[in-house]
């Protein structure tokens, strides 16, 4: 099949997209309001973007209380999505009002951050502290602005758990992240193979 989604149905039973970039890292933001009530919700549209330094980019469909916390004060933490938490995560993406701590509705305990005041989630075995660089708009070739933004963060700390460290380096699956997949499916990342990159011949 093909389609144009400028134009053109795709005349499935639901949209495809998502499922074709799969699977996609879950960013679990957190955030604190202006007023220091603390917010916590996961983005599938999510990802490192740069090694040194290190950048990261989460965005979401239409402006959301994560991204209203990141303008006013200029800091997020990227929580890593775990196995072992995944009810949890589930919680904290329901469509709460604007004032309602994400972490105590999904009774997570929190944990200081060491450079931004946001706080992180203390049972991750990896938190990434970021400030605010800058906030892009989308927009179409044709000069339409669309609903998302995307929001990227310079990293100014990261905790990892001692737990997952093996042999000075992360045991993917003693982590097990979860992905998204397309529509509500979520996969287990816990099977790990390495491939060593070809060298040019001389």
């Amino acid at each position: 099949m093909f389609y144009d989604p400028r134009s053109e149905a795709h005349g499935l039973a639901h949209s495809p997209w998502t499922a074709l970039v799969a699977p996609r890292p879950i960013g679990w933001i957190s955030s604190l309001s202006d007023d220091g009530i603390a917010n916590l919700a996961p983005y599938s549209f999510f990802n490192a973007v740069s090694g040194v330094p290190p950048f990261v980019m989460f965005s979401s469909a239409g402006r959301k209380d994560s991204q209203a916390n990141v303008e006013a004060t200029g800091e997020f933490v990227v929580n890593m999505a775990v196995a072992e938490l995944q009810e949890a995560l589930n919680l904290t993406s329901a469509p709460f009002e604007p004032g309602i701590d994400e972490f105590e509705r999904a009774g997570l305990e929190k944990a200081a951050c060491r450079n931004v005041s946001v706080p992180r989630v203390a049972a991750s075995p990896v938190a990434i502290e970021c400030v605010l660089s800058q906030i892009v708009p989308l927009v179409t070739r044709g000069g339409k602005k669309i609903q998302s933004e995307v929001i990227f963060g310079e990293v100014v700390g990261i905790h990892i758990s001692e737990d997952v460290i093996v042999d000075g380096m992360l045991d993917i699956s003693r982590i097990r992240p979860l992905a998204r997949l397309g529509y509500m499916d979520y996969a287990i990342v816990d099977e790990v193979f390495a491939m060593k990159r070809p060298k040019m011949k001389e």
